[in-house]
């Protein structure tokens, strides 16, 4: 069957919880998948029973929601659309990176598996996003990059962007701004005591750009060698 045959609903929430999981080992509540969602938690605890009696995902009374093969398969699928779909927008037709996420939850539930395969096509069978998420391939393969939040580098790292989180469009726009984007390579320097920052410089660029938690805890980077 394909996704296509769920409803827009379903279809969102599992694609939900395999993003909760994607870049974090924490267990996935209900009450975390609401917030993401943006509804009541009495609608989420419906929809997870719904979803659990078609085979779905796992979910015991009060603990974690977790999916099944079926459901990973399903929810990967979902993945795919969007991430497809955000590459072709920015890719395309001109869209900045903070403004393809909104854009795809509509499309991705409209578009037909026929659709999303010329889009691939059509790209050239891109493996990330504008985001640097990996892109599943038609066969629901990922191959995620081997990256760590900015927030762990150490002074004195030289580092390269691999992941920026599409969650805040405000952030994004900052980090454009700032030649923070995907494929950036950034020096890493301690920020002033007590302040919570960090220091990085961009690209080869002297200025200065500091960062708060908010910041560093929304980009994925991976060390680079002395000789890049």
């Amino acid at each position: 069957m394909s996704v296509t045959q769920l409803s827009d609903s379903a279809q969102n929430y599992l694609k939900i919880i395999f993003s909760l999981n994607e870049w974090s080992d924490e267990a996935v509540s209900p009450t975390v998948i609401a917030e993401k969602a943006g509804v009541k938690l009495s609608t989420v605890s419906g929809a997870m029973s719904k979803l659990r009696q078609q085979g779905l995902l796992n979910h015991a009374p009060y603990g974690a929601v977790s999916l099944t093969a079926l459901g990973r398969e399903y929810a990967v699928s979902m993945v795919r659309r969007h991430r497809l779909i955000e590459t072709f927008l920015v890719q395309m037709l001109g869209y900045r990176w903070d403004q393809v996420h909104e854009e795809a939850e509509q499309l991705e539930h409209a578009v037909s598996d026929f659709m999303v395969q010329r889009i691939d096509e059509l790209l050239g069978y891109p493996t990330r996003d504008p985001h640097g998420d990996p892109i599943p391939t038609a066969e629901g393969a990922i191959s995620f990059p081997a990256a760590t939040l900015l927030a762990q580098a150490k002074p004195g790292q030289k580092v390269r962007v691999e992941r920026i989180s599409d969650a805040d469009s405000e952030l994004l726009q900052y980090f454009s701004e700032n030649g923070i984007i995907v494929g950036a390579q950034l020096n890493i320097a301690t920020g002033e005591p007590f302040s919570d920052t960090l220091e990085v410089t961009a690209n080869g660029e002297p200025t200065v750009i500091r960062l708060g938690a908010r910041a560093t805890e929304a980009v994925w980077v991976s060390p680079l060698d002395s000789t890049d």
